[in-house]
């Protein structure tokens, strides 16, 4: 089973815009076998909490129809993030799309505290079932917390799916902390960073897997858009840029 991990750019504020960029990896990543693929933190809205409010997203928005869509076509799982119009407020979500399936939202339950004034925690924690695997989800800063990585391993957890917004400095966190939570919960670890603006930072990429024994297998650079595809049989991996030629149109 192959996992693959978007690392993008977003155009802040424009969900359409970024709706079409994700079509086009989600084909490129389906043209290579994937059965699930991630997105980056707010991935369709671009990291940009001051903008949350107004750009909130229901579960059953009809412009997500064309995620499931294409979870049913592809057989695979896809995991968007944006804004999330929660009972409590507008949370921190990752939509979530699987074959023949409603869709589900899981929402960020640890905040930072940059966050909390614009959006509130959410309070489910969730795992997937996927072709034997079980999917935990975690989302940025809550994903470097080892309370949550412990929680997701108590439920079952054998892949541990981090979708961040990170600068530099919080990849360099990343790096040093998945690979302890590998060591102490033989979950494999797939990281999908942004590149580009995001509210007041940089994204700095450098995308990445760790399999179940601690070791890194590949990582994306820090600046260009890329795919980072991880076989679980084989416990092979390898990027591949997504430059013009080889993503046409909306990612150019």
């Amino acid at each position: 089973m192959k996992l693959v991990a978007a690392q993008m750019r977003a155009l802040a504020g424009d969900i359409d815009g970024n709706i079409h960029r994700h079509i086009a990896v989600i084909e490129r990543a389906a043209s290579h076998g994937a059965a699930l693929v991630v997105f980056p933190e707010l991935s369709l809205t671009g990291y940009e909490p001051r903008l949350a409010q107004r750009l909130a997203m229901a579960q059953d928005d009809p412009r997500l129809a064309v995620f499931q869509a294409l979870s049913d076509r592809h057989q695979m799982l896809i995991a968007v993030g944006a804004p999330y119009s929660g009972h409590e407020g507008i949370e921190i979500g990752m939509f979530v799309f699987r074959c023949r399936q409603g869709p589900a939202v899981y929402a960020k339950q640890m905040l930072h505290a940059d966050e909390r004034p614009y959006f509130h925690p959410g309070d489910r924690p969730m795992v997937f079932p996927l072709h034997g695997a079980v999917i935990a989800p975690a989302i940025c800063y809550e994903s470097l917390q080892a309370v949550h990585a412990q929680a997701a391993a108590a439920r079952g957890a054998t892949v541990y799916l981090a979708s961040v917004a990170k600068a530099a400095r919080g990849v360099e966190t990343g790096y040093r902390h998945y690979p302890a939570i590998v060591r102490q919960h033989g979950m494999t670890v797939m990281m999908a960073n942004g590149v580009g603006a995001a509210d007041d930072f940089v994204m700095a990429g450098r995308s990445a897997v760790w399999r179940n024994d601690g070791q890194r297998v590949c990582s994306a650079d820090a600046e260009g858009e890329a795919l980072v595809v991880y076989d679980l049989a084989t416990q092979m991996g390898e990027v591949l840029p997504m430059d013009d030629a080889a993503a046409p149109g909306p990612l150019r």
